[in-house]
């Protein structure tokens, strides 16, 4: 599980016998279009929040998969208070 400032922003599973599967959280429109692609899936428990699963990275391009994880921990970090991410900013 990664986090900023106690904001999750991606889960990565990494042993078998789903190993390289990964949840990221995404907005709502992100959300309709992956779910309609193969290789991806709500994530469970956290799917009705805009979290999805991509249950085959080899679907999709590393960048992509990079994008998706960027985007989410962007939004996991603005949605901390200023205050807050002027400290994990170092200003």
């Amino acid at each position: 599980m990664y986090s900023v400032g106690g904001k999750k922003f991606a889960y990565f599973k990494t042993s078998d016998p789903q190993r390289w599967r990964f949840s990221t959280r995404v907005t709502p429109d992100r959300f309709i279009e992956l779910t309609d692609m193969p290789g991806v899936k709500p994530a469970r428990y956290r799917g009705r929040h805009g979290w999805i699963t991509i249950v085959d990275v080899s679907v999709f391009p590393a960048a992509y998969l990079r994008e998706l994880v960027q985007s989410s921990y962007e939004r996991a970090f603005t949605s901390l208070s200023k205050a807050r991410r002027a400290l994990l900013s170092g200003r």
